[in-house]
């Protein structure tokens, strides 16, 4: 009985030994499956990341990008359909779909009729479906920022069920695309074409995936962005460049006439533009207006504007004639949303005369001073912007202003960025506190009365940021 014993359990020690073997080789068999699993999906994901970055340096826009992740889902689990829905705000649409992906909605009765080419139509139906953030599984997924794997589709509620067998879901996954805390849609991938299910490894590839996308998608916005302001920085420059060439350097000599003048644009390329050319020994043209819009757009326009006054000066000598032969040009040349607000005068200090034009703009102050009698005039004129209504029109709203410019006379152009400054309390500086100002330093030369006008401003501004441009043209009588 003892050797019986004995040799029942050596006989049991032998086959729970070869049991802890061969469990401990399936261990190691799982093991290096897992690896490979591991491998595996780290290649897909290095090749899907490669992809991507090939796609963006390729400059593909964001629908072609979206068309590439869909297809890599597709090689990547075998998948027979998948679909991206894009978010925008509140609501995802199918924007990316590849394969027999099946509506997420029961089809319309009239829309089975018309089923002759199931993927062509199947698509155009897909792409015209919105969902709501939080409805059904798209919607979920979006919503809560976590993936949805259902193995098997066939028993789960949740799940649409169409007559036609080739819209049969047998086994889903849905994931949410983002980058950071910033959902960009939604990729599911629908039946794997082997027939089987989905497992948790297809769920954390394709979760991977859609990880990767959302960082191209980002990335791809990211750089379009960049592109973009470069575009821009490039336009500023050329309009900064042509707006510097525009501006004049230097004023006509001419006795008995002392100028000066300020230009501060908001940002690097503003919308002011002002001009000062001879027409005469004793005779000057000053010209100060203001273009909407900015940018290269304005600067042409600018370039535009100055280049036909200045030639139409040399020929004409009533201001509001000038005015009304560059209204013709910029109705041609011209938006309909872009205009310029324009005031052109003509000094003349042979005759003491001024002579202007006013189309649209702020109105002209002349500070006159009589002995100890000192006066702000806001210069009356009818007019109408450049570039907004025809001749005949223009025409009946413009006339020319004439009056004394004496000795002591100081005449003042500006545009509304200096009178609209505003300060802490949202008072804007107004035309009458800049006549003040001229009046109080009228004894001073222009350059003086300049300056003297920009350190009022400052004072009354205060920490306000300067939110418009302003421009000043000083025209003193010596």
């Amino acid at each position: 009985m003892l050797l019986l014993g004995l040799c029942i359990g050596l006989t049991l020690g032998i086959a729970i030994g070869l049991i802890l073997v061969w469990l401990s080789r399936r261990d190691i068999v799982r093991k290096d499956e897992q690896m490979q699993l591991l491998e595996q999906e780290k290649t897909i994901v290095f090749d899907f990341v490669h992809n991507m970055a090939e796609a963006i340096g390729e400059g593909v826009d964001r629908h072609e990008l979206f068309e590439r992740v869909v297809h890599a889902a597709i090689l990547s689990t075998g998948a027979l359909s998948a679909c991206i829905f894009e978010r925008n705000g509140d609501l995802l649409k199918g924007v990316a779909v590849e394969g027999l992906f099946p509506p997420h909605r029961p089809l319309p009765e009239s829309v089975k009729a018309k089923i002759t080419s199931r993927a062509n139509f199947v698509e155009q139906v897909l792409k015209s479906e919105v969902f709501k953030v939080g409805e059904g599984l798209v919607g979920r997924a979006a919503n809560t920022g976590k993936g949805i794997l259902i193995e098997n589709a066939l028993i789960d509620p949740r799940i649409i069920k169409h007559q036609d067998p080739a819209l049969e879901v047998r086994s889903v996954i849905v994931v949410p695309i983002s980058f950071l805390d910033r959902n960009l849609g939604v990729l599911a991938v629908v039946n794997p074409s082997d027939g089987g299910a989905f497992g948790k490894t297809d769920y954390s590839l394709v979760e991977s995936l859609a990880e990767q996308a959302g960082l191209a998608i980002h990335n791809l916005d990211l750089m379009a962005t960049q592109i973009e302001k470069n575009k821009l920085d490039v336009d500023l420059g050329l309009a900064y460049e042509i707006q510097s060439m525009l501006l004049p350097k230097t004023f006509p000599d001419v006795a008995n006439l002392d100028m000066a003048s300020i230009y501060q644009a908001a940002q690097k390329v503003g919308g002011d533009l002002f001009d000062v050319f001879g027409l005469g020994p004793n005779k000057v043209g000053i010209a100060i207006a203001d273009v909407s819009g900015k940018g290269i757009p304005a600067s042409l326009l600018m370039a535009i504007c100055q280049s036909n006054l200045r030639h139409l000066a040399q020929n004409i000598e009533s201001p509001a004639e000038v005015l009304r032969e560059l209204n013709e040009v910029m109705l041609d040349e011209t938006r309909p949303e872009m205009f310029v607000t324009i005031i052109y005068a003509v000094l003349d200090l042979d005759s003491d005369e001024l002579v202007f034009a006013r189309g649209g703009h702020e109105l002209p102050i002349l500070v006159h001073s009589e002995g100890d009698e000192i006066r702000v005039n806001l210069l009356p004129g009818e007019g109408m912007a450049l570039g907004l209504v025809p001749d005949n029109i223009f025409i009946t709203a413009i006339t020319d202003i004439r009056m004394p410019f004496r000795k002591g006379d100081i005449l003042t152009l500006y545009t509304d960025g200096v009178t609209e400054v505003t300060n802490s309390e949202g008072m804007e500086f107004c035309n009458k506190r800049l006549g003040d100002v001229i009046k109080s330093l009228h004894k001073r030369d222009s350059e003086e009365i300049a300056k003297g006008i920009l350190d009022r401003i400052s004072l009354f501004s205060g920490s306000e940021s300067q939110s418009d441009d302003f421009t000043v043209v000083i025209a003193k009588h010596l």
